[in-house]
């Protein structure tokens, strides 16, 4: 190129720069940094919106692409606009995905160095697209050869095949990427693509078992069900109808006019072929896909004894076959899971919810493995087989920014990856920019910006944030609910500045929140999130035997999904926030090694309309891209900086001064170069280490006059390296090829020997060890023997008992460590008590005292006794304000001790009557209102007689005399609080007597009567035909039930101690029973008899 060309073109792009600054006030500018008031957020839309209207959808600022979804076709996209773009300077077309497309692709060649493409904006903004348009651009430019050509079509071919089964029609998307997606290409030296690599990043699983309103399923459903063949079809037993499929209809939208899901289908079938999927391989896929259709189809039903059972028999028929499962053994692991009890696994049946959620469950889990496979599959065919070194480019098609109407867990997830490439934008672009100005002396105005790293820190700060919180309440034991979670996530966070939830809002922010919600201030806006099946979504478990179903499976895909060398770890594994927080971290680490560039894409409005631009929804989306701040960013400063020697080096052969070698720094050489070349002093500034060239213009001019030079620079340099290279290479190969033998030889048999030597030792010494481990302690066993005492230590340090009453989880030590074991186990159930004791009130201890004398009276004795053990005791049922003063005053003398109200029933004709039972320090009283019925003084009261069974009568026999009436037969609800109150007050636990059957009474002197005791299906009290008093009670279950009643109520009181423990006492063995029982004060009048069993 001559002199003349170059002034030719130069005066062209005069040209069209000028024409274009002419027809501003009709179509807009075509680079923001040109706008006159470019501080102004209106003059930016009234600017954008100019361009949108006459189909100018692409802008610049500097070098980030802004692009506008027009939701039409426009006709841009074809050869003859890439053959246009390629090889062309950023700023000479007219903005374009292609001219940025081929910038990074030119500079990636010349600087040999790795870049990313950041595509980024709202769901429906055109990421999607925007990211095709790049490949389909490369696809196109770069050289061509058979097996360049294979690795593009894959390349471009992978899209369709990962839209299918990643992305669905949303309520704002009708091609949501329902996952996010990294694509590494990788060119060798000439510019070719050799390969390529993609990394995924959170599927949408729920997305297969649950949708929204007006939301579909992966398009890969429909596509199969719509335009498989018939006889695909019929061997996937499936019918040509997306409303047979519960899992398709769920958002009631199977059907969607912008969505052509037969032509959809066979664009995937003709890229499994290019991909190198084999016929096995895709039928296994699509069978595993019908799979989840069925799965989706089972259901449950409950039994008698309430647990699930399966009604789908044609439905586990096809999953049995499809998976290649016995149908018996898929059934089973439907419907039961396994549990480990001690050394053995037990298998409990599912109750119908449990049964619908392991259903969910192993749907999710199947579709997201077959998910990672596909993408590993698809890599495997993009593999780059040349070892050499070689560039990458890097695309990020992730998921948009998303606010619904219901926000859950899934949009969490989203908006925080949002958060996380927006601080990272920061971190590239408006951050560096200034720290880079003022750290290379230049004079600029500071642009203010919004760091919201305290958005990021909040979400994912170690040990304070939401998801360490979210965590915690997935882990810990106990009963976990969503509404602790946001109870916690308030009691850790509250007073940040970007959560709101109903409780920490104020009055009027109350209003728009539910209880239940949480509202997080992204720097896109504010966001209200429902809790609503965070732990479950977060948790995302799978029940060890179904994945052990699956691993029987004969499909080649299940059996690398769920591998049998996958371990089955009982510690649980990784949550789902906090893998996505750590492949997020991973995806920031590999951006921030690469050199950036960014297309920030804008949806004009939210109904997809074509030439709808909606200023509201525009204005927000600038905000919150940061576009503003970018603006004022390099409207402040250069469009073009580059390091002295890297400017020096490409430059040098423009200046007979600095070519072929400049003596001087870096930086003088430069100066001597630019002015060489006629820089005027306003259109560029020397910093500490960089050059920073104002306009794009004096760029182009150096760039193209070092295009003409480098011509005649090439063939001079080529003849004399050729030879001297040649040369060279030789001699220093064949020179370190020997040096490098030797040495390396040497050294790694050195290394083995002494690798060797260690390992017999080591073997040696373990071998004789174990062979002499029953042996006294000796040289030969003591490092065995100290291996094996430290490796049950540590063992059993993490395998505690947790509470005194667990007996059963202390470890089996080797036969060395017995007699410690023992001394230790007996220590730390001292040491529990000794805790436990420690906290005990005085209060506590004499509720526990009368529980103690009730189980030696009635455990095993009554019926109903155990029903009783967890019920406090109290001081009195009727307060002294209830009782008839009349009453009072005359029992004011002996003082009131204990009353309650019973139901006495007549000597003659069992007519039951309500009364109050006053216990004083000498007598029982029975009280009717304000007048005293009968006085039974202790001293005259022969005895207590109660039934074996659960009824609550109570006989009191008392001696027969003028002043007493005769036995009282009583009806009471607190029966064995009224005994136990009645032995301490009277000091004599012999008083009660439980009898079996029948209880005879005294009417009156020398005129008996009878109460007859028996069970039945219902509780009744009766005269029978023989004169007697007939009770009949419910019959409780048998002895275990009893026996495990007591157990947990006695539990519930925790009632142990240990100080109080005698010394006999403290020497039982700690397995007996009666170990825990005898810890009241054996000085005390009323402890708990030794029988009773905790």
């Amino acid at each position: 190129m001559n002199s003349k060309s170059l002034e030719e073109r130069y005066d062209r792009i005069l040209r069209d720069m000028e024409g274009s600054l002419t027809a501003r006030d009709r179509v807009g500018i075509q680079d923001f940094v040109l706008l006159d008031n470019y501080t102004s957020e209106s003059a930016f839309l009234d600017n954008l919106r100019k361009r949108f209207h006459e189909n100018l959808i692409y802008t610049y600022i500097g070098t980030l692409l802004v692009s506008v979804n027009p939701y039409k076709e426009l006709g841009i996209y074809t050869k003859k606009q890439m053959d246009l773009y390629m090889g062309v300077n950023f700023f000479e077309l007219p903005p374009h995905i292609f001219a940025l497309a081929d910038n990074v692709y030119r500079t990636m060649l010349s600087e040999t160095n790795n870049h990313f493409i950041l595509i980024s904006g709202e769901s429906g903004a055109g990421k999607t697209e925007a990211c095709k348009k790049v490949l389909q651009f490369y696809a196109v430019s770069c050289p061509s050869t058979r097996v360049l050509d294979d690795v593009r079509d894959r390349l471009l071919l992978s899209n369709p095949v990962l839209e299918a089964f990643g992305n669905a029609k949303t309520l704002k998307n009708d091609n949501s990427s329902r996952f996010g997606k990294y694509m590494d290409i990788q060119f060798d030296h000439k510019g070719g693509a050799v390969g390529g690599h993609i990394l995924s990043y959170l599927l949408e699983k729920s997305r297969v078992v649950h949708q929204n309103h007006g939301e579909r399923n992966f398009h890969i459903f429909y596509q199969l069900v719509e335009g498989g063949e018939d006889d695909l079809l019929r061997w996937l037993g499936l019918e040509r109808n997306c409303q047979k499929y519960s899992c398709l209809v769920r958002g009631e939208c199977a059907k969607v006019s912008s969505i052509n899901d037969k032509s959809d289908w066979k664009t995937v079938q003709k890229a499994f072929t290019v991909i190198d999927f084999s016929e096995r391989d895709v039928e296994h896929l699509l069978a595993i896909i019908a799979s989840v259709l069925h799965l989706g189809n089972v259901q449950f039903e409950k039994s008698v004894r309430g647990y699930a059972t399966l009604n789908s028999s044609p439905e586990v028929h096809w999953l049995s076959k499809l998976l290649g499962i016995p149908p018996q053994i898929l059934q089973q692991g439907l419907t039961h899971r396994k549990i480990e009890a001690k050394s053995e696994e037990v298998l409990s049946p599912f109750t119908k919810e449990h049964a619908k959620y392991a259903r969910d469950a192993l749907a999710k889990a199947i579709y997201g493995r077959t998910f990672n496979w596909l993408v590993g599959k698809i890599n495997e065919s993009l593999v780059n087989k040349d070892s050499t070194r070689k560039t990458v480019i890097g695309l990020i098609d992730i998921y948009g920014f998303e606010v619904f109407q219901v926000n859950s867990f899934e949009q969490f997830c989203i908006n925080y990856c949002n958060e996380k490439l927006q601080q990272l934008f920061i971190q590239l672009t408006l951050k560096s920019e200034q720290e880079e100005y003022e750290t290379e002396g230049i004079e600029w105005e500071p642009v203010p910006y919004f760091n919201n790293k305290i958005i990021c820190d909040l979400v994912e700060e170690k040990h304070r944030c939401i998801i360490s919180v979210l965590d915690e309440e997935c882990l810990r034991p106990g009963e976990a609910t969503d509404l602790t979670f946001l109870e916690k996530l308030e009691e850790t966070l509250s007073g940040h500045p970007h959560l709101i939830t109903h409780k920490l809002a104020d009055q009027k922010t109350r209003k728009t929140l539910d209880r239940g919600d949480f509202r997080l201030i992204h720097y896109a806006g504010e966001v209200t999130y429902s809790v609503s099946g965070f732990l479950d979504k977060n948790n995302d478990l799978l029940y060890r035997n179904i994945k052990e179903v699956m691993r029987q499976s004969q499909n080649n895909i299940i059996k690398h999904c769920f591998p049998a060398s996958e371990p089955d770890s009982k510690r649980r594994p990784e949550t789902v926030a906090t893998q996505f927080k750590t492949s997020l971290a991973g995806l920031a680490e590999i951006l921030m090694s690469k050199e950036p560039w960014y297309v920030r894409c804008v949806k004009p409005n939210d109904g997809k309309q074509p030439g709808r631009f909606d200023d509201v929804i525009v204005r927000h989306q600038v905000k919150y891209l940061g576009l503003m701040e970018h603006l004022r960013v390099r409207r402040a400063g250069f469009a073009y900086r580059r390091r002295y020697e890297v400017f020096l080096q490409r430059y040098k052969p423009l200046c007979p001064d600095t070519w072929p070698n400049w003596k001087g720094t870096a930086a003088q050489g430069v100066e001597t170069l630019v002015k060489h070349l006629g820089y005027k002093r306003e259109e560029y500034k020397m910093g500490r280490t960089k050059i920073f060239i104002r306009h794009p213009k004096t760029l182009f001019a150096t760039e193209d006059a070092f295009d003409l030079c480098k011509h005649q620079l090439a063939t001079r340099i080529q003849a004399k390296y050729k030879g001297y290279r040649v040369k060279g290479d030789f001699l220093r190969q064949k020179e370190a090829a020997t040096k490098i033998e030797t040495c390396w030889r040497g050294l790694m048999a050195r290394k083995e020997k002494e690798r060797r030597g260690w390992a017999v030792k080591v073997i040696k010494k373990f071998i004789k060890g174990f062979m002499t481990r029953n042996q006294p302690v000796c040289k030969d066993n003591s490092e065995y023997l100290a291996f094996v005492r430290h490796n049950y230590l540590m063992r059993l340090k993490d395998n505690l008992p947790k509470s005194v009453l667990d007996r059963h989880t202390w470890l089996t030590p080797p036969p060395i460590m017995k007699e410690a074991s023992h001394l230790l186990r007996k220590l730390y159930i001292r040491h529990m008590v000794q805790k436990y004791v420690k906290g005990m009130t005085a209060q506590r201890k004499a509720q526990l005292q009368l529980k103690g004398l009730t189980s030696g009276l009635f455990r095993g004795k009554k019926e109903n006794y155990p029903s009783s053990v967890g019920r406090p005791f109290v001081d009195t049922r009727i307060s002294e304000q209830d009782l008839n003063i009349k009453v009072l005053q005359t029992l004011c003398q002996e003082g009131v001790k204990y009353s309650v109200p019973v139901i006495k029933y007549d000597r003659n004709g069992f007519r039951p009557r309500f009364r109050q039972l006053i216990f004083t320090q000498v007598a029982a009283y029975l009280v009717e209102e304000g007048k005293v019925k009968q006085r039974m003084e202790y001293t005259s009261l022969k005895g207590v007689s109660v039934s074996n069974l659960s009824d609550n009568f109570l006989i009191f026999h008392v001696t027969c005399d003028s002043k007493q009436k005769g036995d009282v037969v009583l009806q009471c609800d607190f029966l064995f609080e009224v005994l136990t109150k009645l032995c301490v007050l009277m000091n004599r636990k012999s008083i009660i007597s439980i009898v079996q059957g029948s209880v005879r009474f005294d009417i009156h002197h020398g005129r008996e009567g009878f109460v007859d005791f028996k069970s039945g299906s219902e509780s009744m009290v009766y005269r029978a035909k023989n004169g007697h008093l007939m009770v009949v009670s419910i019959q409780v279950s048998g002895k275990w039930w009893q026996r495990n009643k007591e157990l947990k109520s006695l539990q519930t009181l925790n009632t142990t101690n240990y100080f109080n423990f005698s010394r006999s006492q403290q020497r039982q063995n700690p397995d007996d029973p009666e170990y825990w029982i005898s810890w009241i004060n054996p000085e005390s009048t009323y402890s708990f008899p030794k029988t009773l069993v905790i």
